[in-house]
């Protein structure tokens, strides 16, 4: 779905989260109060959430603050403007993955940002979609092209689930936890999730497109289809994080950047202290399912190259690569 310029208005109109008449929401854009309302009705399309009352008009069930590449500056480090090719906002895409995907295949350099408003078709791990309503979350992707195969950047996704926990503990989010090998976990309930899409030679110049995806605000209505606990960064923060938006852009590219242009071989032997200092699965009790087959037994974390270890009942450890098992609670 595209957002007209007139919704566009209307949503700017609309951003502050206060009530706001028909008759000056028609005024201010300039159609009819009847055509205000048939725009209003197509917001649900895009997962926002209008509260209509007679007599005193219309407003968001939360305030918005559209992303704005003025605003994300203001945030960056100098030295992070080096590592940006270009930086692209969407108001609607159907995955800033996807997108980056295609402009790597037309050739596009490092450095390439994209982040959106809107996912239609949001991805998460193993082809689950990504709950991606309009102006609320996170929705960022990174490409980056590498000299050696994917063998060299083996433990990225963990790497980079270090620096987005460092990002929120910078603004504040507390009682951060990561689920090896890809999710964002506080207070046990899942907070974000990280997908790195790789293509190449097996051992010559590959890339990969860093999806990032973070719930920023959601509603209960707009994670029905979510089928485990989750949370937001509203709730970890309070009211004023809905001013934080932008912000949080800026400081998640001033750790994911440089951390993803200076990953080699070996890199995750940097970051899996750090790692295990948040890793929220310690000594769970876990079946780990590859394919068809299910082993059994109690985590005990991630070795130097990140594999996670499995201690199966007879005493024994085993180790597991990322991108080839799933988790359910024992």
């Amino acid at each position: 779905m595209l957002i007209s310029e007139v919704l566009k208005k209307l949503l700017c109109l609309l951003a502050d989260g206060q009530f706001h008449s028909g008759t000056a929401l028609a005024s201010a854009v300039g159609v009819s109060r009847s055509a205000i309302w048939k725009h209003l009705q197509t917001l649900a399309d895009v997962g926002i959430e209008l509260i209509a009352v007679s007599g005193k008009g219309y407003k968001l069930s939360q305030p918005l603050q559209f992303l704005d590449r003025q605003h994300i500056d203001r945030y960056l480090r100098p030295d992070i403007h080096q590592f940006i090719n270009r930086l692209e906002i969407h108001d609607c895409i159907d995955s800033t993955n996807n997108y980056l995907l295609e402009q790597a295949r037309l050739g596009a350099d490092s450095g390439c940002v994209c982040v959106a408003e809107y996912q239609s078709a949001g991805k998460g791990r193993r082809g689950r979609q990504w709950v991606s309503p309009f102006g609320q979350n996170i929705y960022l992707s990174i490409l980056w092209r590498y000299q050696e195969g994917p063998a060299a950047i083996a433990g990225l996704s963990l790497a980079l689930g270090v620096a987005v926990a460092r990002t929120l503990k910078q603004l504040g989010v507390t009682e951060i936890g990561l689920k090896w090998p890809n999710d964002i976990f506080r207070q046990q309930r899942k907070l974000g999730g990280i997908l790195v899409e790789v293509s190449g030679e097996s051992s010559g110049p590959c890339h990969a497109v860093i999806g990032l995806g973070l719930n920023f605000y959601l509603t209960a209505q707009q994670a029905d289809s979510i089928d485990q606990p989750w949370t937001d960064i509203v709730t970890a923060l309070g009211e004023n994080a809905y001013l934080r938006r932008n912000e949080l852009v800026a400081y998640l590219l001033n750790q994911l950047l440089p951390l993803i242009a200076g990953y080699e071989a070996g890199s995750i032997q940097k970051y899996a202290a750090e790692w295990r200092s948040y890793d929220c699965l310690l000594d769970s009790v876990v079946d780990i399912y590859i394919g068809q087959q299910c082993f059994k037994g109690r985590l005990k974390g991630i070795d130097d190259d990140g594999l996670l270890l499995l201690e199966t009942s007879d005493g024994h450890l085993r180790s597991f690569a990322s991108g080839e098992v799933s988790f359910r609670s024992a």
